[in-house]
This record gives C-alpha cells, sequence and structure tokens, in this order.
C-alpha cells in the first residue's frame, strides 16, 4: 500500500514537472530525462526509510540495492545519456564540418546594391520597434477601459500586402483579468513602419470580433505554450513563437519547429505551426509549404549563431591564430529586398576588427539561403557613431542602421531621437564609407544632404553609379522656393518633362536667381522618386550673358 501510495505521489510530482516546463521528449533534448532522473531519486529515497544508529546526530540513509537494482540501472544510463553521449555525439572537435555547414551552401554576390532594389524614400522605415512600443502605448492610454485590462505583446515586423508594418497582440494584463476575459483579449495593435502617424488598434476584421485566446499571458490550456505541448507537440522542440496577421488582417501565431542537427546541439528550423488566434485551430508545415504571408520561420537567433559557426570552423576546429575567422557584427535585423521577400541582414569582419567588414549577408527568412556580398564597408555601430557625430552636439541616439540601395549605393538608414525616443532627425551613411553621411530634419532633406555628400566624392564607392545618370537639356517653364527648417528648396519644371524637380543652392549657386524661360542643363538619379532630386544644375542663360 505505501508503494502504491508513493508511486500515485510521484506520478503527481512528474505531471506537475511536466505540466510547467513541457519538457521535450525527443533525441537530444534533455529535459525529460532529467525529470526521469529527479523521480526515480526521488522513489528511491521515499522507500528508504532513514534510520537511526545510535543517536540523533548519525542518521544513516541505505539503499536496499537488490530492490532497486532496476531503477539505478535506468539512473545510470540516463546519466550517461545526458553527459557523455552529448560529449561523443556534439563536439565541435570531432563534427567541425556539420557545425559549419548548418547554414548551407552560403553563396557568393557580385553587389549588394542589386539585390536591393531602389525605393522611395516614402517607403524607408522610419518606425522601429522601440518607437512602435511608444506609439502602441499611446493607442492604449486613450482608452483607460481597455489599457488596465490588457498589455502590449511584442512588436514584430512584417509585411502586409506589400506594406511594412510592426504588429502586436494585446496579452492579459494578470490572472483576474484571464478569469473576467475568457474567451480572450480584443485585438491587436498596427504600427505603419514608414509612418509613425499611422497606428491603429484592430479589434474587427470582416465583422468579425478579433480575439486572442490562446496566448502567453493566458493560464491553464488557454496558455500557448502548453496548449501546443498537450494537443501532441511535446516530441519536437519549439521556439520563435510569433505573433503576424495574413493579408487580410486575420491574427495567427506562427511557431518554429525545430530539431537537434549536430547531437545535442545544431538547433535547425524544419517547419512552422500555424495557430489560431481564438479557435486554437493548428495547421502543420513543412518550410516550403508554408503560407506565402508567413514571413519568419528561421529564428533569428538560430541564424546568428550559424553564421558564426560558419565563419569560425572555416580553418577547421585547430585554427587557434584565427586565420580567416569571420563573425557577425551584431544582431541580425529584418530587411526586406527587391523580390519582396525578407531576410536577415548582418555584416561579417574578421575576428578582431572593430569598425571595418569584409561583406555582407543576406539569409532567407523562410529558406536559409544565404548570400555573402564580398564588399568592404562599415559595421552598424560605426555607422551609428557616424551619424551621431554628425550633430553631437543634440545628444541624440541612433536606431539600428537599416541597409537600403539609394541610387545604387548601400546606404544605411537611421532615425535619430531623443531622450524620450521620439524621432526628430534622419541621416544615411553609405555602408563602404562611413565618412560620406547625410543628416536632415525630414526624409527629402536627408536625401538631398546624402546625395550632395556622395556627389562631392565623384562616384568613388560605386563605378557603376554615372551610368544610372540622366543629363537634361531644356527650358524651365516654372520655378518656386520653399523655406523647410530653415532651409531653402528650389521646385521647378522643364519643357517636355512631366516631373517637378527640387534642388537647393549647395548644389548650385546658379539656382536661386534661375527664372521661367531660361535653358537649363541638369543630371539626376534614375531613382524612383515622384519628385526628383537633381545631382548638378547649369544655367546656360546666364552663362551666354
Amino acid at each position: 500500500m505505501k508503494k502504491l501510495v508513493n508511486l500515485s505521489i510521484l506520478i503527481l510530482a512528474g505531471f506537475i514537472v511536466v505540466y510547467f516546463s513541457f519538457p521535450v521528449i525527443a533525441y537530444g533534448f534533455t529535459g525529460f530525462p532529467v525529470l526521469l532522473l529527479a523521480l526515480l531519486s526521488l522513489w528511491i529515497l521515499m522507500n528508504n526509510p532513514i534510520t537511526n544508529q545510535s543517536s540523533p546526530a548519525q542518521l544513516v540513509f541505505q539503499v536496499k540495492k537488490r530492490d532497486f537494482r532496476i531503477p539505478l540501472g535506468i539512473m545510470a544510463v540516463l546519466l550517461l545519456y545526458i553527459t557523455i553521449v552529448p560529449m561523443v555525439t556534439s563536439s565541435a572537435l570531432i563534427r567541425t564540418n556539420d557545425y559549419r555547414n548548418l547554414i548551407g551552401t552560403v553563396e557568393t554576390g557580385e553587389n549588394l546594391s542589386v539585390h536591393m532594389a531602389p525605393i522611395s524614400i516614402e517607403k524607408i522605415r522610419v518606425v522601429d520597434q522601440s518607437l512602435a512600443n511608444l506609439l502602441g502605448d499611446k493607442v492604449l492610454g486613450a482608452q483607460p477601459a481597455l489599457g488596465s485590462q490588457v498589455r502590449l505583446g511584442t512588436f514584430t515586423i512584417q509585411k502586409v500586402r506589400n506594406e511594412l508594418y510592426w504588429v502586436a497582440p494585446l496579452l492579459h494584463s494578470g490572472f483576474f483579468m484571464w478569469q473576467k476575459n475568457s474567451a480572450g483579449t480584443n485585438g491587436y495593435v498596427i504600427v505603419n513602419a514608414t509612418n509613425e502617424r499611422d497606428v491603429k488598434l484592430v479589434q474587427e476584421v470582416n465583422n468579425h470580433k478579433v480575439l486572442v485566446k490562446y496566448q502567453s499571458e493566458g493560464y491553464l490550456f488557454d496558455n500557448l505554450e502548453r496548449y501546443l505541448y498537450f494537443k501532441g507537440y511535446f516530441n519536437t522542440g519549439l521556439t520563435d513563437y510569433t505573433f503576424e496577421i495574413d493579408d487580410e488582417g486575420n491574427p495567427y501565431w506562427v511557431v518554429t519547429k525545430y530539431k537537434k542537427s549536430v547531437g545535442f546541439y545544431g538547433d535547425d528550423a524544419v517547419g512552422v505551426i500555424v495557430v489560431n488566434t481564438e479557435t486554437g485551430e493548428t495547421k502543420d508545415y513543412s518550410i516550403a509549404d508554408a503560407p506565402a504571408w508567413v514571413d519568419r520561420i528561421q529564428p533569428e537567433q538560430f541564424v546568428e549563431d550559424q553564421l558564426n559557426d560558419w565563419g569560425k570552423y572555416v580553418k577547421g576546429f585547430w585554427n587557434f591564430s584565427n586565420e580567416n575567422k569571420l563573425q557577425i557584427t551584431e544582431k541580425v535585423s529584418l530587411v526586406y529586398g527587391e523580390d519582396n521577400k525578407s531576410y536577415w541582414y548582418t555584416g561579417l569582419t574578421s575576428v578582431g576588427a572593430d569598425e571595418a567588414t569584409v561583406g555582407f549577408v543576406l539569409v532567407d527568412t523562410r529558406t536559409k539561403k544565404a548570400v555573402w556580398y564580398k564588399q568592404s564597408g562599415a559595421t552598424e555601430f560605426a555607422a551609428r557613431n557616424s551619424a551621431i557625430g554628425k550633430i553631437q552636439e543634440k545628444r541624440y541616439s541612433a536606431s539600428s542602421p537599416i541597409p537600403y540601395n539609394i541610387n545604387g549605393i548601400p546606404t544605411y538608414v537611421m532615425t535619430l531621437k531623443d531622450d524620450g525616443g521620439l524621432v526628430k532627425m534622419f541621416a544615411m551613411v553609405a555602408i563602404e564609407d562611413y565618412t560620406i553621411v547625410g543628416v536632415g530634419n525630414t526624409l527629402r532633406e536627408t536625401l538631398m544632404a546624402y546625395k550632395n555628400a556622395f556627389n562631392m566624392t565623384g562616384n568613388k564607392l560605386n563605378a557603376k553609379n554615372s551610368a544610372q545618370k540622366i543629363s537634361v537639356s531644356s527650358v524651365v517653364t516654372r520655378i518656386n522656393s520653399d523655406v523647410k527648417n530653415g532651409n531653402s528648396f528650389y521646385y521647378f519644371t522643364i519643357k517636355d518633362h512631366g516631373n517637378i524637380f527640387i534642388g537647393s543652392s549647395q548644389i548650385s549657386n546658379e539656382l536661386p536667381v534661375s527664372s521661367v524661360g531660361d535653358s537649363i542643363e541638369i543630371s539626376f538619379d534614375a531613382d524612383t522618386q515622384g519628385i526628383i532630386d537633381i545631382s548638378t544644375f547649369n544655367n546656360r542663360t546666364l552663362q551666354n550673358k
């Protein structure tokens, strides 16, 4: 009877641990074996009385080996499994190539700017995650009744119908709010990454109430991790619980499935689970079959670790001189290429280097296809310092640099923020040469300053950039000036050309004194701007007088 009671206690203790810790029952994961070890130790302890040999100070615990040969044997096997087996199967000494090849074949690209399509300034990301948090909190603060019941989850960036947004779910603010809102929290916040004024609280989609029943702040089986574990995903690794919406605005949790590819290490994504936030309906997808609206399958931590292993073991394990060793410059950041696909982006630098890179890597966030662009340039850290140094008297901080193609020049774009986290200015820094910097109070002002800076270099950054210049000779049909933030800009149109052109006196002293009817010669970049920023301006009418 006593053993039956002890067994019941053991089963209850095991269930409680599993209920709260979700140990994966699969090869390469040690959580479940450690739990079994603890339970077997507890079983032996409960079934062996502690005897008093001679005095209260001398207590002896003796294991009756014949009664516990099987438990002790199992414990010995489990100890070997969590100590010796990982050392033998996972050591980088004997599995160097396996670690290096986890990222797959790293292809070599010719030019980073070729992969990243030119972008209009209206599409440049100006809202980072920290600013999205401020804007989201402001939306909740405008509705005190709602703000007292929920809190914002983690913002993730994604493309929705080719527009870039930060999206975060509303989560329960505590146990009692979970009890009160048993059907789930109502809605999510969406922030336009290119327009900080476009912030919305979405509580209905197609006249259907948005509910987030399954979430990290849920209790019992409303807890997302527990729900999936007991739904049958106890034998696979799950990570990167990301809140995403489809193109219609319907919310889902996207969870990455992974396995151990190098013994007990080498985490590698193998697919995703898509969970309906309201009904809990789950759909299991391989990497190739995942819905098109799912942006992230490869967790950023996996990509960072695999890129570092790829660079670390370039010459095998015994490379203590660090010959040709590479490492990523900073944490990866999510960017979008010319094909509208999302990529993890980071620079690569030699081990021991500080501000210089030996190239840049783009890793497809779905397929993990990696492309290395072997061109030197500035690290993200150096670019931030260069931008801050341009306006150091203001003591602003810079956001994480995002790479863009600005007129064929790979360029970091950053926002410059005050102590309150609000955007005050913008900066553009050439990736290839971080001394070429443009800052301004608006993106257009920043773009003009940046173009002026790299035009003065004589296109030394990109030999092909000169081929992207367009020269036009024509006559001015309209011209006017506009003062923005203390700077004068001149807008004009020319005969037989439908665009509006813009320039400043920094480009030419002839611009302020030009008028309608003057014959001019201008050049500009073949970019995607609706209003075209000129690179050069010559007034032939003035020169002939």
